[in-house]
């Protein structure tokens, strides 16, 4: 197999298949084997883009054997109705994912390790505490989802939108048709002025620099109550005992990555933890841009090199 192969495979669930890619390292060997990353994209992203083509890429490049893959209800991964961000699933998702890498005989089980981007990283974090086959978690501007809801994305007010996401269901449910908003502003311009990280996601997910066809940044609105009740840190000072890496960016947005990373690395029982602290640069400048990604990877993989 040759340098940066990519085999797209089918992950069996008892509710529908998971779509992933597998990223091989350089020379790969199918006989011998190999420590193995899951990679978790964004909400509203999918594996082409930051946790498969730039930290996937770069994990393989480093040895691994690396797994990104697409959400339950996202991308080219089974559920309906589609545009769905459930963080139990999602979470859940990581299990199905660790089941199918166990079978996989170039794949050490003994070393499986996870690296989150954006919700991405709360939902890595989440799964660790509970799923002890995964011995290093890493996070690249972790993000709560539950904290997420409850202030950006409700504008403080979570029970009235709440109420108005209970109004729809209802009226789904007797015959109205679905609604679906897209969570950014069609263009970059038409985001000028709306804060810094609505901005800078317009610019990743709306322009040729991150735009992938399945990286939908939409949302059923009748389906969205379930994360209000989810925290990703849940019990992390009780259960989440592996090695734990947190990358932030220190230019905070309204998302709340660079707070929800010194959150976790406070509250983590890990005895082995790092947190890494890119300077002068955002929360989307660590989704694919040079320096930011470099400053990232330079802590990530002696990380993994050295824990996994």
């Amino acid at each position: 197999m040759t340098t940066n192969a990519i085999e797209t495979v089918s992950v069996k669930t008892p509710y529908w298949d998971i779509a992933a890619d597998i990223h091989f390292p350089p020379d790969f060997d199918e006989s011998k084997q190999y420590p193995a990353v899951i990679s978790a994209h964004p909400i509203g992203s999918c594996k082409e883009q930051t946790a498969g083509n730039v930290y996937g890429t770069a994990l393989a490049e480093a040895g691994y054997v690396v797994i990104a893959f697409d959400a339950s209800y996202q991308g080219a991964s089974g559920g309906e109705p589609r545009f769905i961000e459930d963080p139990t699933q999602r979470v859940q998702d990581f299990s199905y994912v660790i089941d199918h890498l166990v079978t996989l005989p170039y794949v050490d089980a003994d070393r499986i390790g996870v690296l989150g981007i954006c919700g991405g990283g709360g939902y890595s974090i989440s799964a660790a505490t509970t799923e002890r086959r995964i011995k290093v978690v890493g996070s690249v501007v972790g993000v709560n989802f539950g904290h997420l809801l409850h202030e950006a994305f409700s504008g403080y007010d979570p029970i009235a939108t709440l109420e108005a996401v209970a109004a729809q269901r209802t009226a789904e449910a007797r015959g109205a048709g679905r609604v679906v908003e897209n969570l950014l502003p069609p263009t970059a311009d038409a985001a000028t002025g709306m804060g810094l990280d609505v901005v800078e996601a317009t610019e990743y997910y709306k322009t040729s620099r991150g735009e992938k066809p399945n990286g939908a940044t939409r949302s059923l609105v009748s389906r969205r109550a379930a994360g209000y009740g989810w925290d990703a840190f849940t019990n992390a000072e009780v259960l989440l005992t592996q090695p734990l890496c947190v990358v932030v960016g220190d230019k905070p947005g309204a998302f709340g990555s660079y707070r929800d990373g010194l959150e976790i690395y406070r509250r983590a029982r890990s005895e082995t933890k790092q947190l890494v602290v890119a300077e002068g640069w955002s929360h989307y400048d660590l989704y694919d841009k040079p320096e930011p990604v470099g400053q990232a990877l330079d802590a990530l993989i002696p990380f993994y090199n050295k824990n996994l």
